[in-house]
């Protein structure tokens, strides 16, 4: 029987001792550990990869220290539009929704597009609706405001800016990418991956970047691994940077670990891409791999206590 593994992000940046309170701190730490802990009794009590990364990416989804799910950023438009996505490593399936607004766990109606659909990814309120007639559950509008994301839309409006995720301490937030992630290998040794988002504050209503996008934001194979990425979208999707990463594994018999480092830290800054990527390979390796000061990450392997971190020394 195969060791399980789960990896989660809540996303990279200028993450700084220096701009966090030991308060601030806590709180993030311990979130990443409760979260680890849900999704290692699934996989303990023989759960199924896939099982594991919904679990987990909702539990992000339902933090609002997250951007993602309640704790999503403001659009140009003061609305919220979020996306979602998984993938199956088994047969490269995958799900995803974009542009949703009332849906309560953006990633489980992923997985409904990609179980109860021929489709890969819809958008808007024909995705709202898909899932909604197939069980998911619905949110109105004051469910995913925070005090602190919408005071962070109105600084971003007073500077006419768009803004990778929060705009006041604990992070330099010109620099933090807000998305949540999850990867997860099984005692089966079947892979899969989750990402979710609330985007940039302030973007254009409409916008979409490389969460939903399969390749790009999220990503599971199991003849190489399971992958979720955090930073500057429209990189990701010009790199197609996950599907890069599984390619050098197959093609150029590449570990993991080098692959990513590869795409992370070379071919991202070529097109100014900047955040990070979580990935866990068929063989069991754990890639935490990031280009930015910090990334807030976890892992938990088999029946051991979760390791989690923030600052890139640690």
């Amino acid at each position: 029987m195969i060791t399980p593994v789960c990896v989660i992000h809540g996303g990279a940046g200028t993450i700084l001792r220096t701009t966090i309170s030991a308060a601030q701190e806590a709180a993030y730490l311990s979130a990443l550990t409760q979260i680890l802990q849900a999704a290692q009794k699934c996989l303990l009590q023989g759960g199924s990869a896939l099982d594991t990364v919904e679990l987990a990416v909702s539990l992000l989804e339902e933090c609002e220290l997250f951007n993602a799910g309640r704790g999503s950023v403001y659009t140009a438009a003061g609305t919220h539009e979020m996306d979602a996505a998984v993938m199956d490593g088994r047969q490269l399936a995958a799900g995803a929704v974009a542009g949703v607004s009332t849906l309560r766990n953006p990633v489980k109606a992923a997985r409904l597009v990609m179980e109860k659909s021929p489709h890969v990814l819809l958008a808007g309120s024909g995705a709202e609706a898909f899932a909604c007639k197939h069980g998911a559950e619905t949110a109105t509008p004051d469910y995913f405001h925070t005090d602190f994301r919408y005071q962070q839309w109105l600084q971003a409006r007073q500077q006419n800016r768009i803004m990778l995720d929060h705009q006041a301490r604990p992070i330099d937030e010109d620099r933090k990418m807000g998305t949540v992630g999850a990867v997860a290998l099984d005692q089966h040794g079947n892979l899969a991956a989750a990402t979710s988002t609330g985007g940039m504050t302030n973007k254009l209503a409409g916008r979409i970047g490389d969460t939903p996008i399969p390749g790009a934001g999220c990503y599971a194979d199991n003849r190489t691994a399971a992958l979720s990425a955090t930073g500057t979208g429209e990189a990701f999707i010009r790199s197609v940077a996950l599907h890069d990463i599984s390619a050098r594994m197959r093609y150029l018999n590449e570990t993991l670990t080098v692959a990513a480092n590869q795409v992370v830290m070379h071919s991202l800054p070529a097109v100014q891409g900047s955040g990070g990527i979580i990935g866990v390979s068929a063989t069991g390796e754990i890639c935490l791999s990031f280009n930015s000061e910090g990334m807030y990450r976890g892992l938990v392997r088999g029946a051991s206590a979760p390791e989690v971190a923030i600052y890139r020394d640690n």
